[in-house]
């Protein structure tokens, strides 16, 4: 099992996504890249620490490839929002992917942040961070699997992107 990190705007949708991701096995809600430890919701929602509201995703690389993660992580989030996504905004909400394993997650990552760039999708530049992976703290309790416990959603679902690239003859997953 490898582990992904991403920052794509609030928690509860991202965590909820890529829980869909077949090969996915875990997706843990929770903070990174800030200036304090073992942060608490309200201090990184108070922008207080600079931690980014994250999800840990731990994934199979032989049932989904890291660069497919990555594809996805682009597709589900603007990231063009500096500081924000949607209604959501501050430091917390930043579009960021931390990296594990040396150089090679930190190569596909901007690999797949230039076909963005690339693509001509969005007007405004990307200004996706990617960063080396620090310490990742788990988030209360009570934030994850938010939407199983309490209903509702915020980003498109897995299989709503799959039906959206079959009718786009876009593959997801190589």
């Amino acid at each position: 099992m490898e582990k992904a990190l991403f920052g794509a705007g609030c928690f509860w949708g991202v965590e909820d996504f890529f829980r869909q991701v077949p090969g996915v096995s875990d997706a843990v809600s929770g903070y990174a890249g800030g200036t304090t430890q073992s942060p608490t919701y309200r201090e990184v929602c108070n922008d207080e620490t600079y931690h980014a509201e994250v999800v840990e995703v731990t994934f199979d690389p032989t049932k989904v490839s890291y660069r497919t993660l990555v594809e996805l992580f682009f597709r589900i989030h603007n990231p063009t929002q500096k500081n924000r996504q949607g209604p959501d905004f501050g430091t917390q909400y930043r579009s960021v992917i931390f990296t594990h394993s040396g150089e090679e997650q930190a190569r596909i990552a901007a690999e797949e942040k230039a076909k963005v760039e690339a693509s001509g999708k969005w007007k405004q530049p990307v200004v996706t961070q990617i960063e080396p992976a620090p310490t990742f703290w788990k988030a209360e309790e009570s934030h994850q699997r938010y939407f199983q416990k309490h209903g509702g959603s915020c980003h498109v679902s897995f299989a709503e992107l799959q039906a959206e690239s079959a009718s786009s003859s876009e593959a997801i997953g190589h």
